[in-house]
């Protein structure tokens, strides 16, 4: 005996083809309407369930990847900075240097979209197929203390070493502990040659020695993201002071 449409789509359900469930009653009225034929309407339910496992796959992995929001190098106005390294930007965004294994520094003046531009790098990444790890310095330095104190610091790195890309975002945007050095030093020396990382500094190279309380470690550090690696400078005036400027200018005047 035929199902009904209600047992059918719970039986696509059951058999974890949710996609095919979710079109089967929009395929069926357009078999019925003669817009498609069996065979076409069995071939876009196919589709369907495709698209929605893809759909899913990304969704699991952008919330894998530690990303909180989603950047499009679309959404930026070169127009308004034209200093940024666009052409340098856009290279980036073919992904050659992760399949290269090489290694990116954006480093500028703060508000000039080196953040924007590392998250977008990762989607981009991430709708490719990479895995991807993303945090802000800061967090990932709290992240290694936390692993180490409840003794899971072989399987954090694990986490770190087995992504394609790994983005460090805002070095030095807060201040670091002092082991902040040895472990940066570690996550980039263990990847080195092997898989790419990205990392977004508003802090001039120069700095770096002081800022890390070792001099000595520094020097290592530079060799590996810069060797085989990728420098873009960004300059010019700040998203953050023109988003505020837009904010003020679209408050209502009173009189």
């Amino acid at each position: 005996m035929p199902m009904t449409m209600m047992e059918l789509q719970k039986s696509l359900r059951g058999l974890r083809l949710s996609g095919m469930s979710a079109t089967l009653e929009a395929r069926a009225l357009q078999v019925a309407g003669r817009e498609l034929d069996f065979l076409e309407a069995m071939s876009w339910l196919v589709q369907d369930e495709l698209d929605r496992r893809r759909s899913r796959l990304l969704d699991r992995r952008f919330t894998q990847s530690g990303l909180t929001e989603r950047k499009s190098l679309q959404d930026l106005d070169w127009s308004y900075n034209p200093k940024l390294p666009k052409r340098g930007v856009l290279e980036l965004a073919t992904l050659k240097h992760v399949d290269a294994k090489e290694n990116v520094l954006l480093i500028g003046k703060p508000g000039t979209g080196k953040s924007h531009v590392a998250k977008a790098l990762a989607l981009i990444a991430i709708e490719h197929g990479y895995r991807v790890f993303y945090r802000e310095a800061h967090v990932l330095i709290e992240e290694v203390h936390e692993a180490r104190q409840l003794g899971g610091i072989g399987k954090y790195r694990e986490q770190i070493n087995g992504a394609d890309l790994v983005v460090l975002d805002d070095l030095f945007l807060r201040r670091l502990p002092p082991t902040a050095g040895d472990e940066i030093a570690d996550v980039l020396m263990s990847r080195y040659e092997k898989s790419s990382t990205v990392v977004t500094s508003n802090r001039p190279i120069e700095d770096w020695g002081a800022l890390l309380g070792d001099v000595v470690v520094v020097a290592p550090l530079l060799d590996r993201l810069m060797h085989h690696g990728h420098i873009l400078k960004f300059d010019g005036r700040s998203w953050r002071l023109k988003e505020a400027a837009d904010r003020v200018a679209k408050q209502p005047t009173t009189a």
